[in-house]
């Protein structure tokens, strides 16, 4: 047969590197609104207790995950996969349960913090009456 060609499949490389469990820490700042007494830091913590997922399981968090509280930041630490995004994501579900997702907004302010702003209403205002 002209033109066919048989594939010669390569054997997969076996790499048996031991899997290192790397520990990651992400911290959310809350220090604004609760020295404003708006956010409960304290509730916040155990809505992550309750919500975090760990193989598909809420509430099993042990070993895996640990959620520290220092004063009005918190830290959640993880031994294996766990993304910034979902620490966001929680966080943003938490401000819309208790409707102050409208005047707050989680930022990131380094690689592995994120920060509870107030929106800049004030700016907008001004800018309106400067336009009239």
């Amino acid at each position: 047969l002209r033109g066919f060609h048989n594939p010669v499949t390569m054997p997969a490389k076996s790499s048996k590197k031991a899997a290192k469990k790397v520990a990651k820490s992400f911290t959310v700042d809350c220090s604004g609104p609760a020295e404003d007494e708006i956010f409960d830091v304290a509730g916040f913590e155990k809505f992550l207790h309750d919500k975090i997922k760990v193989n598909g399981k809420t509430g099993k968090l042990a070993g895996v995950v640990s959620i520290n509280r220092d004063g009005h930041k918190l830290t959640v630490r993880s031994e294996g996969d766990f993304s910034k995004r979902y620490v966001k994501y929680l966080t943003k579900k938490y401000l819309k349960k208790k409707e102050i997702r409208d005047w707050l907004r989680v930022i990131a302010s380094n690689e592995t913090t994120y920060e509870l702003r107030y929106f800049n209403i004030n700016n907008e205002e001004e800018e309106e009456e400067e336009a009239e």
